[in-house]
């Protein structure tokens, strides 16, 4: 099964339904096909053959989606690359991926003039001096088929974050891409009548294959929002009616605080709210539920491996478990909580959650070290997430375990620590790692940023966790800074900061 074939039978079904809203205009399934059949064509000029591989580094625009459809109809695979990279990070995906053509947004020209990668460039979504453009170029071509792909054919390359280093490619094929969308099909019920708001970037996996992925399935209305603004956010959903929405928690609560005027918006068409990238609070929760004026709000993890597919909280778990990432895992994927022997830990213990479902990555792109060290024989996907399952089975994430920390033979979780500081009035961010040391074997240690004209002392903070935290993992070590490394998705580098620190301590 591929999401090009469901796409193409719903054209036949929905030819003059509006398959994506775009600045207010409809954009109907049969007139999507056209310009996919195009960029097929436009493909094949270009010499983009079946197996090659293409990148696409756009905001959220229609180009994003004939261009994806259409170099699937060559039986190319898609890169789709992070908009917010510099020229380095862009150069060694392109590198990595081989790829032979690179669509870019107008707006990120400066950054595409830095890279050396020897490709086809084209823009879209403006002109830029000395690069053709896209949407010129596919108007008025002849309109070819293509071919359609097999499910064992790779569809796309989804480049992870990066946190440890340089990011890898998590392989998909069709039949992983098609699942991850029918898993949030029947994990949520999107309907044929789903009209989903993409204002998260759609390269991302989750918006990407499970919202985009998952609304194509039902035949439902894409509507794009070239990029996430509060305000811009509130009038999308009121002004096209929107019923389903997935986001990253912020998404949510930055329109309440920074919109006066927001209980004005009229929400009453929205069915779901979705949201993911890290729990929300119960206290959260209830605000979210008040202000938005709905209970239907689900937790959704998952990962760049996993297609993404995974766990789900649903609404009515929200009352006494917001916080948890679920109890169990979407339709047709298997979880597991275990012990370093892969035993399944009980209640109250803490484990590596690992994962089967038909979504998961085919492996990591030309990286076999990699890809083995993260499965089982059996074919498990070990996440590398480490989560507490309490008295009712429900799962809470306690760390990655590559950032848990040892001291003393105790376990450390740094995610703990981290939330204990972040309720410090004069903390504004914080990242816990352990620090080597000869005896204790690793120190507990917190990168800070404080408030503006605020001094934190050490005394201050270790008295303030004194009855938030065990003695053992109350950081021993404090360093203070203006800003935590991040990454182009915003998550923090806590190996750069592993590395900074050696070099002081050096020092």
């Amino acid at each position: 099964m591929n999401l090009l074939s469901v796409f193409d039978s719903n054209v036949r079904k929905y030819a003059d339904k509006d398959f994506i809203r775009y600045n207010g205009v409809g954009i109907t399934y049969s007139e999507a096909q056209h310009k996919t059949y195009q960029v097929t064509t436009f493909l094949n000029e270009q010499g983009i053959q079946k197996g090659d591989t293409v990148a696409v580094f756009t905001y959220n625009c229609p180009s994003f989606i004939y261009f994806l459809f259409g170099a699937w109809r060559v039986g190319a695979t898609v890169v789709p690359v992070n908009h917010k990279l510099k020229a380095k990070q862009l150069d060694y995906i392109l590198t990595d991926s081989k790829a032979k053509f690179l669509l870019f947004d107008a707006v990120l020209a400066p950054v595409v003039n830095e890279i050396s990668s020897e490709v086809l460039f084209y823009t879209t979504e403006g002109e830029v001096e000395n690069y053709a453009n896209f949407d010129a170029a596919i108007s008025g071509l002849d309109v070819s088929m293509g071919l359609t792909p097999l499910d064992s054919d790779l569809a796309e390359i989804l480049y992870t974050s990066g946190t440890t280093g340089n990011p890898k490619g998590c392989m998909h094929t069709h039949n992983s891409v098609c699942m991850a969308a029918l898993a949030a099909v029947t994990g949520t019920n999107i309907q044929r009548n789903e009209r989903t708001l993409i204002a998260m970037p759609i390269w991302h996996s989750s918006p990407l294959n499970n919202w985009f992925g998952g609304t194509v399935f039902m035949g439902g209305t894409v509507i794009l929002l070239r990029e996430y603004h509060p305000l811009h956010f509130m009038q999308a959903i009121q002004d096209e009616k929107a019923t389903l929405y997935f986001g990253a928690p912020i998404s949510y609560s930055m329109p309440i605080r920074m919109l006066p005027h927001f209980d004005s918006f009229d929400l009453s068409s929205m069915r779901a709210w979705l949201y993911g990238g890290g729990p929300i609070s119960i206290e959260l929760s209830k605000t979210l539920m008040a202000k938005y004026n709905s209970t239907e709000f689900y937790q959704v993890f998952g990962m760049t491996e996993t297609g993404p597919s995974g766990m789900i909280l649903y609404p009515e778990e929200h009352q006494t478990k917001a916080g948890s990432i679920g109890k169990c895992g979407l339709p047709a994927v298997d979880i597991r909580v275990v012990d370093e022997d892969g035993w399944d830990v009980s209640e109250d213990q803490i484990g590596e959650i690992w994962m089967k479902a038909p979504s998961v990555m085919k492996g990591y792109l030309n990286n076999p070290e990699a890809t083995k060290e993260v499965f089982t024989e059996e074919g498990w996907y070990k996440t590398g997430d480490m989560a507490r399952i309490d008295e009712d089975g429900f799962l809470f994430v306690a760390d990655r375990k590559k950032d848990m920390i040892i001291t003393g033979g105790e376990n450390v979780y740094s995610k703990q620590v981290e939330d204990a500081l972040a309720q410090h009035e004069h903390i504004v961010e914080v990242a816990v790692i352990g620090t080597p040391h000869p005896e204790w074997g690793e120190t507990v240690t917190a990168v800070i940023v404080s408030a503006e004209d605020q001094t934190l002392c050490e005394e201050e903070i270790k008295t303030f966790l004194a009855n938030e935290l065990p003695d053992y993992c109350i950081p021993r070590i404090f360093h203070f800074t203006d800003v935590l490394p991040r990454n182009p998705s915003g998550k923090v580098q806590k190996f750069i900061l592993r590395e900074q620190l050696e070099i002081l301590e050096i020092d």
